[in-house]
C-alpha cells in the first residue's frame, strides 16, 4: 500500500500522504504553474514533473530520492522538420501527456508521450531524449488527428512487467499501437475497435481510432482494458485484438479507466455523457466496476456526489493503488475522492482544489 500519492494540477504538483484511513493534502510543488504529469519511478525513488508553461514552453523537472530540491532537466524536444516534409503538424513539444518509466530491467529507461503525437525515450533518467523515429515515421500517421486537442497525442504507455522490449501505446486520435522489440518497429493494434465518428467505410480503420485511456492488468499482462470515445473494449492477447464490452450500465462514455493490479478481471470506468456535454449522467457521479472481464458491472455511487454534480474525470484521473483496493479519482473541478474497499465507499478529500489532470500512487 502506497503512503504517498501525486495530483497534477493547474495550478501545482499537490502530495498526498496517508493519515490513519484518510488523507492529507500537502506538500504543494510549482504553486500556481500547470502540472501535465507527474512520475513516482519505483525502481530508484526519483519524482518527475511535467509543466506546461504556456509562452515559455515544455518544461521537466526531477526530484532524487532523499532530497528536497527539484532540478530542471532536458525536455522531449522534436528536432527540425525537414524542408522537403508535406507534414502538416508541426515539429514542436506542446505538452508532456504522459510519462512512464522503463522495465525493472532498464535503470535510467523513461518514456514521453506528447502532443503533437510523439513518443520519446530517455536512457539517463530524463538528462537527453530521443524521439522514437519508428513510431514517428509510419506511413499511418498522416491519418493521425486530434481528440481533445487539436493535433494528435500519446496518453497511454504501458510496458510489459515480463518483457520491458514489450509496450503498447495508446494515441488520440491514432489508436493503439504494439512493440516487441524496444521500439525499433511498430504494428498497429487497433483491431475490433469502432470510432463511430468517422464515415461508415472507415470506421473500423485502425490509425484512426480514439483510446481514451488504455491499461494493462500487470497480474496478467496479456490483458488490456481500454476506455474508447466509442465505447469500452478489453483485449486478452495484448492488444493484438480487442472485444467491445456491452453489458455497460450508466454510459460507456468516458476518459478513465483504472485496471486491479492482479486480478484480471476486475477494472474501474468513471462514466460521462458524452460529447457536447461531458458531464456526469444525470449530474449524478458515479464508478462503475467489473470483476468478471466485463460480463457484468456494479454501479457505486455511496459517498459521491448524486446532486449537481458537473465534475469530469480526465484519462489520467482515476488511480487504483497496488493493493487492489484503494483508488483515487480526481475531477476537472477540483474534487478529489477516496475509497479503501475497491470503490464501495468513497469518502470526499477536497473540493477545492485547482483542476486535477492526473492522479497517482507512488
Amino acid at each position: 500500500m502506497s503512503e504517498r500519492a501525486l495530483l497534477s494540477t493547474r495550478k501545482g504538483l499537490f502530495e498526498l500522504h496517508r493519515s490513519g484511513a484518510g488523507w492529507e493534502i500537502g506538500p504543494v510543488h510549482f504553486l500556481g504553474e500547470p502540472v501535465s504529469i507527474a512520475l513516482a519511478d519505483p525502481r530508484d525513488g526519483a519524482v518527475y514533473a511535467a509543466l506546461n508553461l504556456g509562452h515559455f514552453g515544455v518544461k521537466l523537472h526531477r526530484k532524487d530520492a532523499g532530497s528536497d530540491a527539484w532540478t530542471e532537466i532536458a525536455a522531449p524536444a522534436y528536432p527540425p522538420k525537414p524542408e522537403d516534409s508535406t507534414d502538416t503538424v508541426e515539429w514542436k513539444n506542446k505538452l508532456i501527456w504522459s510519462l512512464e518509466a522503463g522495465g525493472a530491467d532498464e535503470p535510467g529507461v523513461l518514456w514521453a508521450g506528447t502532443l503533437p503525437g510523439g513518443l520519446f525515450k530517455s536512457s539517463d533518467r530524463g538528462n537527453s531524449w530521443q524521439l522514437v523515429r519508428s513510431l514517428w515515421d509510419v506511413p499511418e500517421r498522416s491519418n493521425w488527428f486530434g481528440g481533445g486537442y487539436d493535433v494528435p497525442g500519446i496518453h497511454s504507455i504501458s510496458v510489459d512487467p515480463r518483457n520491458s522490449k514489450h509496450m503498447l501505446v495508446g494515441v488520440s486520435c491514432g489508436g493503439a499501437w504494439r512493440t516487441l522489440d524496444g521500439g525499433e518497429s511498430w504494428t498497429v493494434s487497433s483491431t475490433g475497435m469502432r470510432a463511430d465518428y468517422m464515415p461508415p467505410e472507415m470506421n473500423e480503420n485502425e490509425a484512426v481510432q480514439d483510446p481514451h485511456r488504455i491499461m494493462r492488468s500487470d497480474g496478467s499482462p496479456d490483458v488490456l482494458w481500454c476506455q474508447h470515445h466509442n465505447g469500452m473494449w478489453r483485449s486478452e492477447n495484448g492488444g493484438q485484438r480487442w472485444t467491445e464490452i456491452t453489458n455497460v450500465p450508466v454510459s460507456n462514455f468516458g476518459f478513465a479507466v483504472a485496471a486491479h493490479p492482479r486480478d484480471a478481471n476486475t477494472a474501474w470506468f468513471a462514466p460521462a455523457e458524452a460529447d457536447q456535454r461531458r458531464v456526469p449522467v444525470a449530474a449524478a457521479m458515479s464508478v462503475t466496476r467489473t470483476s468478471d472481464g466485463g460480463n457484468s458491472f456494479t454501479v457505486l455511487r455511496n459517498g459521491l456526489p448524486q446532486q449537481h454534480c458537473y465534475d469530469l474525470v480526465y484519462r489520467h484521473g482515476l488511480a487504483v493503488d497496488d493493493d487492489g483496493a484503494s483508488l483515487l479519482m480526481g475531477s476537472t473541478s477540483g474534487g478529489l475522492w477516496a475509497t479503501s474497499d475497491a470503490g464501495d465507499s468513497w469518502t470526499t478529500v477536497s473540493t477545492t482544489l485547482p483542476p486535477i489532470y492526473a492522479v497517482r500512487f507512488g
